[in-house]
């Protein structure tokens, strides 16, 4: 084998996906760090992912993370299943869906399933809808919804 082979990412082709796939990433724990530097990147410094006191008095009881956020930490898992690696042309929309809290300490987990695909060789591949569920450490859903990528289609 090649040292170029052994460099190259694995992700999948257009033609490789197949309806109903489903595949399931590493969890990764919400950290309180992860809430201060996304207030910072985003400037989102609501009261409730920023002040615990103001916090105890609302809805949770606690602080919550930005769902900005979770949706953020959401793509990295997606990335780091390997499936998309030198293969998705483009991140095209997505329907989304906050559903639960996710705390500081939670860990997550993304759970996809391929949702749809759609040829498009004007484009050079296809359209692959992907259904997302972020999971917590109770196993309840706490994101969810629909991501479309444009994919690569296999080399001729």
């Amino acid at each position: 084998m090649s040292k170029s082979r052994l460099a190259r990412p694995q992700g999948l082709f257009f033609e490789e996906f197949q309806i109903g796939d489903q595949v399931e990433s590493v969890g990764r724990t919400v950290t309180e760090a992860d809430i201060v530097n996304f207030a910072g990147i985003s400037g989102d410094y609501n009261l409730i992912h920023t002040d615990a006191e103001y916090s105890k008095g609302q809805m949770y009881g606690q602080r919550v993370a930005h769902g900005l956020l979770v949706l953020s930490i959401a793509s990295g898992l997606a990335v780091r299943l390997g499936f998309m690696e030198d293969t998705i042309m483009a991140f095209r929309g997505l329907e989304w869906k906050f559903t639960a809290p996710v705390f500081a300490g939670d860990t997550i987990r993304l759970r996809v399933t391929i949702d749809g695909t759609k040829p498009m060789g004007r484009l050079g591949g296809g359209l692959v809808t992907l259904k997302m569920e972020v999971i917590n450490q109770k196993n309840e859903v706490v994101n969810r919804g629909l991501w479309e990528v444009l994919c690569k289609s296999r080399p001729a």
